[in-house]
């Protein structure tokens, strides 16, 4: 297969790991990047040997060199997806978008419309459908396994202390700077399932709030900063004793110590936990998403799906219940335990995914597996490589959209 040539705009966490899978795989290569932190900027041109005059400081100049390679990475913030998408598409550049394809429906339509118009491939990074897990779990359904698939309940653990990191203290903690957690964190998940059911549902109706991560949750005694607290010792959030043991674990320095410190020391990270937003208590920070949310979904055919997001659990795979006519499946995103309602017998079986569920584990294989089909795909022009293009990741995006307005009215929302 032909090397794929790639820009890069936007080298934080997300944007290393794919150009990283690209450059592993040795089927793609990256001729130029923008990002406008420095010290990433720098780092990411010597990692990737990216020449000087091939590195920018934003996406538009990027931009304004003109069509540089065969694709382009947009791994920028999440309000920032659209103006690159656009550009880049309009250029002519296969896109590997960053979920979620931007905050709004408008912005989202307008991706969607300049990949149409330019007849480019755009991959929005719906990383789950490219796992092992999932390649097993779709076949077993496909193949009527459990003949029609009637209803599934599905877990996203969210895990304490990503929550914590990411969205009360982390780039993700406000809707208007970032987007609704639903969208920001689980637009994955509402893209899952309709990859499973092979459509969108009909009907919507969502409940969810933030509980737990409010001033009136503090212990008594509790400060402003996990540095200076009197029960720091004894709270399940304390951001010292998370980072500190992130340190002496050298696989989370990339994900999620990385994004406190650039500094590897026990003086460094105190420095940052003192000063920066990621050492502020979590019942006095200026989050307004919701730590836990229940969306239930109704489908043309009568069959339902219910999603439970929350933060109140240890981090780890989703868990997912598939219950068909002539079946059962209980997957926990390595095995699917199957009960065959005919023979009354049950089977366990492995995907043997290998990585963890974090985005230091690269999602269970699911980066890899879709970086490797995005640059198959654009190597050999063949878009049927990918398992979903920008209208079906429009089309989840909206039942993301309808859920949240549901929540926020308190009633059904019934989609197009």
């Amino acid at each position: 297969m032909a090397e794929v040539t790639l820009v890069l705009a936007g080298a934080g966490l997300r944007g290393q790991s794919y150009a990283r899978h690209a450059l592993a795989a040795g089927t793609g290569r990256v001729v130029a990047l923008a990002e406008p932190d420095p010290g990433r900027r720098a780092a990411a041109a010597r990692e990737f040997a990216v020449p000087p005059d091939r590195v920018y400081g934003d996406w538009s100049e990027l931009a304004a060199a003109g069509r540089l390679a065969d694709a382009a990475i947009v791994a920028t913030q999440d309000r920032q997806h659209r103006d690159p998408a656009v550009a880049f598409a309009d250029l002519g550049y296969h896109v590997l978008l960053e979920k979620p394809m931007a905050p709004t429906d408008a912005e989202a339509a307008e991706i969607a419309a300049a990949a149409e118009r330019n007849g480019i491939m755009l991959a929005v990074c719906h990383v789950l459908r490219y796992t092992p897990y999932t390649r097993l779990l779709k076949q077993l359904l496909d193949d009527g396994a459990i003949g029609r698939l009637v209803s599934v309940q599905h877990l996203e653990p969210v895990g304490w202390w990503h929550q914590a990191h990411s969205f009360v203290r982390g780039n993700w903690r406000r809707s208007d700077t970032s987007a609704p957690m639903l969208l920001t964190k689980s637009c994955h998940d509402i893209d899952w399932l309709m990859y499973l059911f092979g459509r969108a549902p009909r009907r919507v109706s969502s409940f969810g709030s933030l509980t737990h991560f409010r001033p009136e949750s503090a212990p008594e005694g509790a400060g402003t900063r996990c540095t200076d607290c009197a029960v720091e010792s004894t709270c399940p959030y304390s951001a010292r004793r998370f980072y500190l043991d992130c340190l002496a674990d050298p696989e989370q320095h990339f994900w999620p110590l990385s994004a406190v410190t650039a500094e590897r020391t026990e003086q460094g990270v105190l420095a940052a936990l003192r000063t920066g937003p990621y050492g502020r208590c979590v019942y006095a920070c200026d989050n307004d998403v919701v730590d836990h949310q229940v969306v239930a979904m109704e489908f043309d055919d009568g069959a339902t799906c219910s999603f439970t997001m929350s933060a109140f659990t240890p981090m780890g795979h989703r868990r997912t219940r598939l219950l068909g006519t002539h079946g059962y499946l209980d997957g926990d995103g390595v095995t699917v335990t199957r009960t065959d309602f005919r023979t009354g017998t049950e089977s366990v079986l492995d995907s043997r995914a290998g990585a963890g569920p974090s985005a230091a584990d690269g999602h269970g294989g699911g980066d890899e597996g879709l970086m490797d089909a995005f640059l198959a795909a654009v190597a050999t022009g063949d878009p049927g490589l990918l398992k979903s293009d920008a209208a079906i990741s429009l089309a989840g995006h909206r039942v993301v959209w309808a859920a949240e307005q549901a929540r926020t009215t308190g009633t059904v929302v019934t989609l197009p």
